[in-house]
């Protein structure tokens, strides 16, 4: 059972942001909508919306960006900063803990300026309440003392523009996502889109690598460029080690197969968490809390980081009941599923 205790906070091929990303996504990050790969729906409409501001000598609507994590979401605010020619401050919801921490960020705001919160969700409700009339009418309702004598003033602000990023749209308020006046979804990338950004970073760290090097790393990063561009600085330090500095198909595979990174993107976690519901609960279904204690992780790291994409290959469901593997799940890992019984029994192959 030990076996299957394998969660791993810094996992090379989890899309949320790790401690090893801040190289990597400073120097990769492109700064304008042209550079900008994938995402072509988006960046259209995005490129209409701030030229007709500019041309209006207006600041832009508030944005709200959601979507799995590691899309760029980040990366896309700025460079509507840069397209638009202003500054940006960038903060995160859990970072504004009381409405004075609010209200020192958007008085410090100059005209057209961008204000960029990430993880918008998870904003309280006194902060939404504090945001509404600032997106609304740029303006601060602030409350000065307590009791019988306090008083309400309103502080006029500069008018800013609002960008929101949220990996679970589904959770934030109708008012506060009524009050933007463009909403984007950013999709999951193809193989293809990934590969042409792991040609650009690797230009851009001064390491060759071939089409299909890249093509190869691209397949496995999940749909994810985070993912992708993290894959590529392990492939391009062993094909320096190992091989003669430049990334080919082979040096790719070889690499990537040391980090135990198969070749749909899954790693030695997702792997071990589908054998441990075959092995010890015939497939499923299993409630999400015993799948979190059986792998030493919390249900909602289960929910949000190890389900979405095993569900997207069709190795995993939700049912009323709990978890099940499918059919599919039971095959890549090396396990004959069998149908003749409600247990959903098993042969290893």
């Amino acid at each position: 059972m030990n076996d299957f205790f394998i969660a791993d906070e810094e996992r090379v091929i989890a899309p949320e942001y790790i401690s090893d990303d801040n190289e990597i996504e400073t120097s990769l990050r492109p700064h304008s909508l042209d550079e900008y790969i994938g995402q072509e729906k988006a960046k259209e409409n995005l490129k209409i919306y701030i030229e007709a501001a500019k041309n209006r000598h207006e600041s832009l609507d508030h944005v709200l960006l959601y979507g799995p994590p590691g899309l760029g979401k980040t990366t896309l605010a700025g460079i509507v900063a840069n397209e638009m020619g202003v500054q940006i401050r960038v903060t995160s919801g859990p970072a504004i803990e009381k409405p004075g921490d609010l209200a020192a960020l958007l008085t410090s705001l100059n005209d057209g300026d961008i204000l960029f919160i990430d993880e918008i969700h998870r904003l309280s409700r006194s902060i939404e309440e504090v945001l509404y009339p600032a997106m609304e009418d740029f303006a601060l309702d602030i409350i000065i003392g307590k009791g019988p004598s306090a008083r309400s003033i309103r502080l006029d602000l500069k008018k800013f523009t609002l960008i929101g990023a949220t990996t679970r749209a589904g959770q934030l308020s109708a008012p506060l996502r009524d009050r933007f006046g463009v909403i984007l979804r950013l999709e999951l990338y193809t193989p293809e889109e990934l590969a042409r950004i792991v040609k650009r970073s690797a230009g851009i760290l001064n390491i060759e690598a071939e089409n299909d090097g890249a093509l190869e790393i691209a397949s496995r990063s999940r749909g994810t460029p985070r993912i992708a561009n993290r894959l590529l600085k392990r492939a391009r330090d062993y094909a320096q080690v190992k091989g003669n500095g430049i990334i080919t198909v082979e040096s790719a595979q070889n690499a990537l197969e040391r980090m135990e990174i198969d070749e749909l993107g899954l790693d030695l976690v997702d792997r071990n968490l589908l054998k441990a519901m075959i092995e010890n609960y015939n497939g499923g279904p299993v409630g999400l809390d015993t799948i979190a204690a059986m792998i030493g992780e919390e249900a909602v790291t289960i929910e949000d980081v190890y389900e979405p994409y095993l569900m997207q290959l069709g190795f995993l469901t939700r049912t009323p009941r709990g978890r099940k593997v499918t059919p599919l799940g039971y095959r890549h890992i090396g396990y004959n599923p069998v149908e003749n019984d409600s247990q959903g029994t098993f042969d290893s192959y």
